[in-house]
Formats: structure tokens, sequence, C-alpha cells
């Protein structure tokens, strides 16, 4: 059998948002892999008006080691705001989201920031359902936040590794999962799930 490729996952902080009184981390994840870096979401770069009450305080990729000229190809977990606004710094490279996700992002009103989504240069790779990206790295449909969200799931030889993006919001959203992606997430017996907005991965509970 051959051995799963070294694939490691990273999180970067590149925002804040106020949400009900409460300060919320909006993170996206770098994954190292042999053949390519891939991110998963683009958080947010930009100040918008419509995203005004949640009063964004940005953080600059500079300042954590990330530059956008050494991503190699992005994925969407799905299309709000806070998880698609930084498209446009990888445009002419391929942009995975699930077709249900893009097509529900470009039909439906007040679903996400429309400039950002369709940025100049932005080059979606729609995909039905499951895909193997590379070599231990697949997209997996997870309905439930959007009916179009994808998880990444990373396979490390062990228990998976998946980054979720929204798929859950909080861990109380493993721990008792309701939605069709996260009785999937669940399901898979993952070692741990990356979230877009907690600073620490979900791990199951043991004992």
């Amino acid at each position: 059998m051959n051995a799963l490729p070294s694939i490691t996952v990273t999180p970067v902080q590149v925002a804040d948002l106020l949400v009900e009184g409460e300060v919320m981390p909006v993170y996206v994840h770098v994954i190292d892999h042999p053949e390519a870096r891939v991110l998963v979401d683009t958080g947010i770069k930009e100040l918008h008006p419509l995203l005004a009450d949640m009063r964004p305080r940005l953080r600059p990729w500079s300042e954590q080691d990330v530059d956008p000229a050494g991503i190699d190809m992005v994925v969407n977990t799905h299309l709000h705001a806070d998880h698609c606004g930084g498209n446009h710094l990888f445009a002419g490279r391929p942009v995975y989201v699930q077709r249900r996700e893009l097509d529900d992002a470009r039909s439906q009103d007040d679903y996400t920031i429309r400039e950002w989504l369709e940025a100049p240069g932005v080059r979606y790779v729609p995909v039905d359902g499951e895909l193997e990206l590379l070599p231990g790295l697949r997209l997996v449909p997870a309905p439930g936040h959007t009916p179009g969200t994808q998880v990444v799931v990373v396979e490390t030889g062990g228990r998976p590794v998946v980054v979720a993006g929204d798929a859950a919001v909080w861990f109380g959203e493993l721990d008792e999962p309701r939605t069709e992606g996260q009785l999937m997430i669940r399901g898979l017996e993952p070692e741990m799930v990356w979230l877009a907005h907690t600073h620490q991965p979900w791990r199951p509970r043991t004992g």
C-alpha cells in the first residue's frame, strides 16, 4: 500500500467580527501538500458597508507569514462574504466550490457581497459532489450551513483531519450534530476538525 503524503494544516486568523456582542475570529486555513499549497477560504480583506455592523478588524496576512503568491489553489467551503472576501487575490488560480453553492450565491439576493464573489479574474471550478483534489485531500459536500457547503478531508494515515469552514460554527454543533454535514463529519471519526470561527480545533470527547 502506498504511503500517504505528508500534509499539514495551518490556521491563519485574518479578522475579528462583532457578533451578538461577542468577538468572533475569522480564520482561513493553509494546507501544505507535497504537490501544492492550498488555501481553504479567503476571509475578509477589506471593509464594506454591508459588514459595518459587525465592526470588522482586519489582520494583515503579511503579519502572519502568508504570501498569496505562494498559494496554488483555493477551496471555498461556501460563499458567504467572510469566506470569499479575499478571492480576488488569487485571480487566475483555480477556486474550487460546489456548483450548488456557486449557483445559489449568484442567484440569491443578500447571500454574499456580489462584487467580492465576482471579482475580476476569479476562476471558479464548479464541483459536483465529492472530489479528490490531490492524493490524500478530498472535497466532500456537507449541507447544513448552506445547501452547497463543502469540507476538506485530509487523510493522514490514521483518523482524518477535517477543515470545515462553517459546517459547524461552534463546538456544540459537533458535540451534538444535527445537519447532514455535521453528521457526515462525525461519521468520519476525525482526529480534529478545524472551524472558521474558533481559535482551536474541535476534538471528539474522550472517556
